[in-house]
């Protein structure tokens, strides 16, 4: 059997382990590597050659990039203001949340902006009396092509990008894209408001996304805190000025040291690691006579008025957050003793309240039952990590990195975090430097400016994504190297003719067809040596040949495995498997039609 036959069997194997959906995709990809190794159609180095390749380390900086944009509250602060101008109008509603869902794919990638706006976009939908199933499947298509409007958008941009480069000596332009991505948004958005009443189920789901935006102004008045929040000044007197919170404890008593607003910061963030200074304003929780009393002792002025609601997002911000977690019936924790201001053993996290029969336990030491619930403060690394070394003995009611990721305000972090994204784009947009090279530049400054923790950037980072991307490299130049993409694309242009229009459509269909069953990425690094090898074949050019790949590749609208945003928008929106090709259908029929007539008219055949 020939190589090419081969190398064809390993893609059909790959298709169908990518459509079962029952292993890992990284670890599909990997396996075609090694099988390919296996049959000596490439070296044992050869394996490796992908995850070398400018676009994996593309790739995985945008994901650090995005996610900076995400810790800081810039993705759920467009939520909240697209929440405040839709109002009541379901097609107002409609048209502009897939635009801003377009809008924002360009810039974090499709997955990160549906994850964004989703619960959003579902508590919008209800506040309308509109199904959310009306809405969120809308949400996901409209993310697909909102990613062709710049270069950043899919990771399948750049891949294109490259292969035109290497064939032709230069790729797409940063906002090249736009020629293909207005259109394709404008005929989605159409889509949705025009058709999607009728090819939409109305359905509602079992269990909705929850809505955490008011979450912290729900504890407070949960917790009573508004009532007993309260804040004391430091005086050029007062024996706190240069200690640490450490020093500022208060032993078991009633009265709980939260963190400091600093005087020199416009931020509102509770800290606690800082060391106080003169005019910084201590936050306590404690009774009036308790907070006098603790005024007297360490020489701070209490405050007249009262910290309540209106303050109470110093409890939440990007440095430090609450968390509500229950005692589980079999924990080891059932008769330990806590009170409010109990420190952890690494002094990260303070016991805020203890609720037993959805109400606070009497003031002073409580021992722990099975059903208690504690109130948790502190940094959110710490409230994370608590929680899953504790996973057995406590139940989260919510996941602090969701309740971070809906109330983080946009402080001095997010406006840096705009200005790195404003300044990659600007390195894109210009060509002063390679793609990959921006994206590095711009990871690297989300950390050096402290808008990201390393952590957060390796947690950020899409690594199945990453591993998948490298890992088809190998697949993809069996393809080329084996002669396979010259009898599929000898194939193809058999079936096309002298048809130049043919020969786009058979590629876009091709493209489309393995898209609903294997990740986008990967049907774009399976189809793009044959399509180049096709171009060739007919003497036409490589770009416009290459555009329609990338425009078929974000059509991947008809089954809900298709991409991960697609799977997303499944159980919040009650859908079915065919729910997908109904709505999906015409909107990949607009797709073909913008590849056959917008794309050869801004590259010619």
């Amino acid at each position: 059997m020939s190589d090419s036959s081969l190398v064809l069997l390993v893609l059909a194997a790959v298709i169908v382990l990518f459509s079962l959906n029952r292993l890992p995709v990284e670890a599909v990809a990997l396996g075609s590597a090694l099988a390919l190794v296996g049959i000596g159609v490439l070296t044992p180095a050869q394996i490796f050659s992908g995850f070398g390749d400018p676009v994996v380390g593309f790739v995985a900086a945008l994901f650090v990039v995005s996610a900076g944009l995400e810790v800081t509250g810039v993705t759920a602060r467009a939520g909240q203001l697209l929440a405040a101008r839709t109002g009541r109008s379901r097609w107002r509603l409609v048209a502009l949340t897939l635009v801003s869902v377009a809008a924002l794919s360009a810039l974090i990638t499709m997955n990160g902006a549906v994850a964004a706006l989703l619960p959003v976009v579902v508590m919008l939908a209800v506040r309308v009396g509109m199904p959310p199933s009306k809405l969120v499947m809308p949400l996901a298509f409209a993310a697909h092509a909102g990613s062709m409007l710049v270069l950043t958008g899919t990771p399948i941009n750049v891949l294109v990008s490259d292969a035109a480069k290497e064939v032709t000596g230069r790729g797409f332009g940063f906002f090249s894209f736009l020629w293909v991505g207005v259109p394709l948004v404008a005929g989605t958005v159409a889509a949705a408001v025009f058709l999607g009443d009728r090819l939409l189920p109305s359905r509602s789901p079992a269990a909705l996304p929850p809505d955490l935006s008011n979450h912290t102004l729900t504890l407070v008045a949960h917790y009573g805190l508004a009532d007993d929040l309260g804040g004391l000044v430091v005086s050029p007197r007062s024996s706190c000025v240069g200690a640490t919170f450490p020093s500022l404890d208060t032993g078991e008593g009633d009265l709980v040291v939260l963190g400091a607003l600093r005087a020199d910061s416009d931020d509102h963030e509770l800290r606690r690691t800082d060391a106080l200074a003169v005019g910084d304003q201590v936050v306590v929780r404690g009774t009036p006579d308790e907070l006098n009393a603790f005024g007297e002792t360490h020489g701070l002025i209490p405050q007249r008025a009262r910290l309540g609601e209106q303050r109470a997002g110093a409890l939440v911000n990007r440095e430090v957050g609450l968390a509500e977690v229950l005692i589980s019936p079999r924990s080891a924790l059932v008769g330990a003793r806590v009170f409010p201001g109990l420190l952890t053993e690494a002094r990260d996290i303070v016991v805020l309240a203890v609720h037993r029969d959805g109400q606070n336990a009497d003031p002073g030491t409580v021992t722990l039952r099975a059903g208690d619930t504690l109130l948790l403060h502190g940094s959110w690394p710490a409230l994370s990590g608590t929680a899953a070394v504790y996973s057995d003995d406590l139940l989260l009611v919510d996941s602090p990195a969701a309740v971070r990721r809906q109330n983080t305000p946009v402080g001095p972090a997010g406006r840096r975090a705009l200005a790195v994204m404003t300044a990659m784009v600007i390195l894109l947009a210009s060509g002063l430097v390679s793609p990959a090279v921006a994206a590095l530049i711009a990871a690297v400054a989300m950390i050096l400016l402290r808008v990201v923790s390393v952590h957060e950037a390796y947690g950020g980072v899409s690594w199945p994504t990453v591993v998948m991307v490298g890992a088809m490299f190998p697949l993809s130049t069996a393809i080329m190297k084996s002669g396979a993409a010259d009898s599929v694309a000898r194939l193809i242009v058999d079936t096309a003719g002298s048809s130049r229009y043919a020969l786009l459509a058979g590629l876009f269909l091709v493209t489309v067809v393995l898209g609903q069953f294997v990740s986008n990425t990967a049907t774009a690094l399976i189809v793009i040596p044959i399509a180049t090898v096709a171009a060739q074949e007919v003497g036409v050019s490589v770009l416009p040949v290459l555009m329609v790949v990338a425009v078929a590749a974000a059509a991947a609208m008809l089954t809900p495995v298709a991409t991960a945003a697609n799977l997303m928008v499944y159980e919040p929106g009650g859908y079915r498997f065919g729910d997908y090709w109904r709505f999906g259908l015409p909107i990949v029929l607009w797709f073909l039609v913008v590849a056959l007539t917008v794309v050869p008219r801004v590259w010619p055949l």
